[in-house]
């Protein structure tokens, strides 16, 4: 098939380098305009134009797609079977949707009409579901509201967000090249989206990651491992802030007051938060690297009995 791919992040490339191996005609890649990042403010590509200026197809970075009729103009002069878009980032206008023969596709990583949104994979995990997975769905208007083509599931069991985020992007490009040959072919019948059984996930945002000890431990723990990588999960400790990276939910009540530490091993640090303890056993300081409890504490403190912010 000829087709115009859509996408910027990390997400995005296992299904370009998916649809690049099965020997698919790419006529252009468009993502999101480079942007200067880290202390350098050095201007860096998007990871799917990497991908794309590293196998020779052509890239296009508009500002705002609605507003680009050069962009416009360039998918329609090389007229594709069908669009592909994978976490693009920019709302796509009807004429564009409704430009390719078998209109554009999305491929979403959440098993919808549950989680719609900017971040199904982080709420994946921060809500507790057992099980998640990717949609291929036709566009439309609505957010990610589309007649779903295809699925695949996974458990989410005690992944956390990186895990979860490389298992789905493979699963995705995966499952879309077993769906072009369906769509072309007119052999799959879309299927509606029951609304009564949606779910948003919105954007994370920094501060996301601030942990309120009044929560339960089960809680907590997901939060945890729903924002690794980013935006971490942290608290204030002795003037600083602490990210916890990992724990785990102890089968214990406390009486101590929610965000007490109440012992400190090898083990771990254990918390009282909601009543009861979180176990955490790996930490990172201001200025430091992630590490175990255990290593941390060889040479350094954390104090019992402080109360964590």
């Amino acid at each position: 098939m000829k087709i115009a791919f859509m996408g910027t992040p990390d997400f995005a490339v296992p299904v370009l380098k998916g649809i690049i191996k099965a020997g698919h005609e790419v006529g252009c890649v468009i993502t999101q305009p480079d942007k200067a990042k880290n202390r350098g403010k050095k201007v860096q590509f998007t990871p799917v134009k990497e991908l794309a200026v590293a196998n020779g197809i052509e890239v296009l970075q508009p500002e705002k797609i609605k507003d680009s009729q050069e962009t416009v103009g360039f998918l329609r002069n090389y007229e594709p079977d069908i669009i592909v878009v994978v976490a693009y980032g920019q709302i796509i206008q009807k004429e564009v949707l409704e430009l390719p023969k078998f209109g554009c596709i999305n491929v979403h990583a959440s098993l919808l009409p549950k989680l719609r949104g900017a971040s199904p994979i982080q709420h994946a995990i921060l809500q507790g579901e057992e099980r998640t997975g990717v949609t291929i769905m036709q566009m439309g208007a609505g957010l990610d509201t589309g007649d779903m083509l295809s699925k695949a599931g996974t458990m989410v069991g005690m992944k956390n967000c990186q895990q979860l985020h490389d298992e789905l992007a493979q699963l995705g490009a995966d499952l879309l090249i077993e769906t072009l040959p369906k769509i072309e072919a007119g052999t799959i019948t879309p299927e509606r989206q029951d609304d009564a059984f949606s779910t948003y996930a919105g954007m994370i945002a920094k501060q996301d990651g601030k942990i309120d000890f009044e929560k339960t431990p089960v809680e907590i723990e997901r939060q945890i491992r729903a924002f690794d990588p980013w935006p971490g999960a942290y608290c204030q400790y002795g003037g600083g802030q602490m990210k916890i990276w990992q724990a785990q939910c102890l089968n214990q009540n406390s009486d101590a007051e929610n965000g007490t530490i109440v012992d400190v091993s090898d083990e771990g640090i254990d918390i009282c938060c909601g009543g009861s303890i979180l176990r955490i056993t790996e930490i990172q300081l201001p200025g430091k690297k992630r590490v175990d409890v255990r290593s941390y504490l060889r040479g350094n403190k954390i104090e019992k009995n402080t109360l964590l912010g």
